[in-house]
């Protein structure tokens, strides 16, 4: 599990302030638009985007944090685990679910798509009900999303009467799912993360529904929530409670995912698709003590 590490030095004054402020606006500003097409919003839509872009009028994909959403319940710092391999019923006897999937861990591994690819996804994606029939399917599908992603393809929002368009992600953008947290962030490589976010998340099962809040942000895997312009805390909605966000919270759906392959939907109607890292993307993200409950 993920815990909280703060930098423990003292905030800057007068010239570092200013560098530091002037620092954090210039990554902001640059990760907007990139972040903007990778991340598609199943990221957050570009780390920084504000949170009124999932508004209900927006996307028509945010749900309600009340009533269905549960908050996770905190329990002891543990690595994130790797997907066992139990299968429902209705996914074990799909021949097409496992054609299709193979397709997707292909392309997710490649980072290059292919003529199959939206064939294989959209099947998923439409037979979801009978794949997941009852709750005991869809915390599965929950379990084994679980764990640190790669960003490897994506698409735009929907356009009327045109197929989306799968395309390779340019940059280093990775996600990471624990039993408690839902962090994001881009970076040069898997070892090497530049900017992340973190936050809990709210998973609804019934609607394989994953709503997220940010708490912290990280330069570097050091702690800088402290040092963030209220403009930008503001517009992300960094530190805003669950009930504070209401349906202005970003919610993601997730269509499928695999031992290799994660597949999910952000509230402008986007879908990316992660392939799964092997190594723990915590340390480089957020610090070696964050993973170690210290």
């Amino acid at each position: 599990m993920v815990t909280d590490k703060s930098v423990t030095s003292t905030p800057p004054t007068g010239a570092a302030a200013s560098s530091t402020s002037t620092t954090l606006t210039s990554f902001a500003t640059c990760s907007i638009q990139t972040m903007r097409l990778s991340i598609l919003c199943v990221l957050l839509s570009g780390l920084i985007l504000p949170t009124d872009a999932f508004s209900p009028q927006s996307s028509g994909g945010s749900i309600s944090c009340t009533g269905t959403l549960q908050r996770q319940q905190r329990r002891p710092r543990t690595p994130i685990p790797l997907y066992s391999q139990q299968t429902t019923t209705a996914i074990d006897q799909d021949e097409a679910y496992t054609k299709a999937f193979q397709i997707i861990d292909k392309c997710a591994a490649s980072g290059e798509s292919s003529d199959e690819l939206y064939n294989s996804v959209r099947y998923i994606d439409k037979n979801a009900f009978k794949l997941y029939a009852d709750e005991g399917a869809k915390q599965q599908l929950w379990n084994r999303c679980h764990g640190s992603w790669k960003l490897q393809l994506a698409t735009g929002p929907p356009k009327p009467r045109e197929d989306p368009t799968f395309k390779s992600v340019p940059i280093f953008a990775y996600a990471m799912i624990d039993e408690q947290h839902f962090g994001n962030g881009v970076g040069f490589n898997r070892d090497n993360i530049i900017l992340s976010l973190l936050g809990d998340h709210y998973f609804n099962a019934k609607r394989r529904q994953m709503g997220i809040g940010i708490s912290d942000m990280f330069l570097f895997s050091n702690k800088i929530t402290q040092f963030v312009p209220t403009f930008m805390a503001d517009g992300m909605g960094l530190g805003r409670t669950q009930e504070e966000l209401g349906k202005r919270m970003p919610a993601f759906t997730m269509i499928g995912a695999s031992t290799k392959s994660m597949i999910a939907r952000g509230g402008s109607g986007g879908i990316a698709i992660w392939t799964r890292l092997e190594k723990d993307i915590r340390p480089a993200a957020y610090g070696m003590e964050k993973v170690n409950g210290d």
